[in-house]
């Protein structure tokens, strides 16, 4: 697998904080993760489907939500709530879409994301996949993002499509 495309993941985080909460972020950190459990106690998970298979999870210190929560809404927080979910959402869709964007050639669709939260929670990317992980600091405390894909044969691209269109 080429691991060129989490550039695209970091460029994208850079630019949504950027534009969307007015703070700056910093890469830390870049491995293949081997674990199941998140780096951090909040997590947005969205699906990736085209050329490739997978998803990205963009995992947040509950500082950082609360914070990043906090300057979407114009608001204070001191617990994550349905408000916080919907935000952390909200940044992980715009930090996928603006990675999807830039990698037009994969024919990317997102899914929807999904915010799990807790301490010990565990996210499973598909079958043999070890995902990139990227580590950032923010002003508020840590995030991470974590991009794993399989590719997809082109024979098996019509099936792929064809099951996005069940139940649509």
């Amino acid at each position: 697998m080429d691991v060129s495309f989490i550039n695209h993941f970091i460029e994208s985080a850079t630019n949504v904080f950027d534009t969307m909460l007015g703070v700056q972020i910093t890469r830390k950190s870049l491995s293949l993760k081997d674990s199941p459990a998140p780096t951090h106690e909040v997590s947005a998970i969205i699906g990736l489907s085209g050329r490739v298979t997978g998803s990205v999870v963009v995992s947040f210190s509950t500082n950082v939500a609360l914070k990043g929560a906090g300057e979407m809404l114009l608001t204070e927080f001191d617990d994550v709530n349905a408000e916080v979910v919907d935000a952390v959402g909200e940044l992980t869709n715009m930090i996928a879409g603006g990675a999807k964007a830039a990698m037009d050639n994969m024919q990317l669709s997102l899914g929807l994301p999904n915010v799990v939260c807790g301490k010990d929670h565990k996210i499973f990317f598909p079958g043999n996949v070890k995902p990139v992980s990227v580590g950032f600091d923010t002003p508020w405390g840590e995030m991470a993002i974590d991009v794993g894909f399989n590719e997809v044969l082109e024979g098996n691209l019509e099936a792929v499509a064809a099951q996005e269109t069940v139940g649509v």
